[in-house]
Formats: C-alpha cells, structure tokens, sequence
C-alpha cells in the first residue's frame, strides 16, 4: 500500500500531494500521514467530495488517512448542487448600515430556503459573519444544522485576528476553496 507522508507540509500542500497521487492512479489504496487537524479534515473534505472512502485514525499526534479509490467512482463533479461564497460581512454596496441590515436578512431567508447550499464559503470580511460578535449566527448555525458545510479562510480568519473567535464550522485553505468552486454553481456575496 502506497503510504504518503506529508507531515511538515503547509497547507494545501497534504491536499495537493494528495489529490496527485490519486489522479495518478485508476483504482487503489493510501495511507496518508499529516500532522495537523486541518490537514486531516482537508484531506477527508477532498476524499469525501471525490467519491473515495476515507478513514481516518489519530495516532501518536499523527493523523493517518486511509482513502480508497474503487475503479468505478463516480466524482460528485458535477452533481446539480450550488455553493455560496460571502466575501463580505455586508451586502451591497452603499450604506455600511443597510448592507448589515440586507446580509441579516439574506441570511434568515437562505436557511428558509427549499434548497439550502452544500456549503458557504466565508472569505475576507466574510469571515466575521462566523465568529464572536456576528448579528447572523444563528441563522448560519441552522443552516450548518439543516446539513450547509461551513468553511471559514484560515488566512483571513489570522488577518482579522479572529481565528480563536470562529463559533461555527470548520476552517480551510485557498486550495480546498478553489475545488469548491470549480465543481459546481457557485453563488458570490
């Protein structure tokens, strides 16, 4: 079994490393290693949105990722489903007060929705619309709860300062953000 040591890479490097080896090969099997949470939960988001089975097991402060590609896969690309990028803690442009107001609004009304995105995104000041102090929280939190994933820039969440703040979903990378956007609509705040 091909085993992939990528503890001590920075991110996206696991994922791209990863991503490599199983567009390399039709079928088969790989341990991957990682040294981190993030990496861990990129990996499996990659794994997990490509079709593959994926384990995971934490040993020793290592994470070792069992992913399996069957020949016959048949990649979620493709699949009729829309993501939401936020790019802002507002929306609109104009009124600082009133795109507060609209983002609130907009907000309540997604989680209301028939259907719901398979993720929301949050970059830049986006970022802030999931951490301590958000007017939308809970409205976000019931659209994670109704099934929404929800992913937060860990670069933006350090430039803002905001990372120990972040009340809800799980934190990326540019790399697993690019693969969400190149695999299905995608709606842009």
């Amino acid at each position: 079994m091909k085993i992939i040591d990528c503890s001590g890479l920075a991110c996206p490097k696991p994922v791209i490393e990863t991503k490599k080896y199983f567009e390399s090969i039709e079928s088969g099997e790989a341990i991957i290693v990682v040294d981190n949470e993030i990496a861990n939960t990129n990996i499996t988001r990659f794994a997990e949105n490509s079709g593959f089975t994926v384990n995971s097991v934490e040993e020793e402060g290592l994470f070792k990722l069992t992913i399996t590609k069957e020949a016959d896969n048949n990649s979620c690309n493709g699949k009729d489903t829309f993501s939401i990028i936020i790019t802002t803690d507002k929306m609109g442009e104009g009124s600082e007060e009133l795109g507060k107001v609209l983002m609130k609004s907009y907000m309540y009304a997604l989680g209301e929705a028939t259907e719901i995105p398979e993720e929301i995104v949050f970059l830049n000041s986006g970022v802030k619309l999931v951490t301590e102090g958000s007017e939308v929280i809970d409205s976000i939190k019931e659209l994670e709860d109704k099934g929404t994933n929800i992913i937060s820039c860990g670069t933006c969440l350090d430039f803002y300062g905001l990372k120990d703040k972040l009340l809800t979903g799980e934190i990326s990378n540019m790399y697993a953000i690019v693969e969400i956007m190149n695999s299905k609509r995608v709606i842009k705040i």
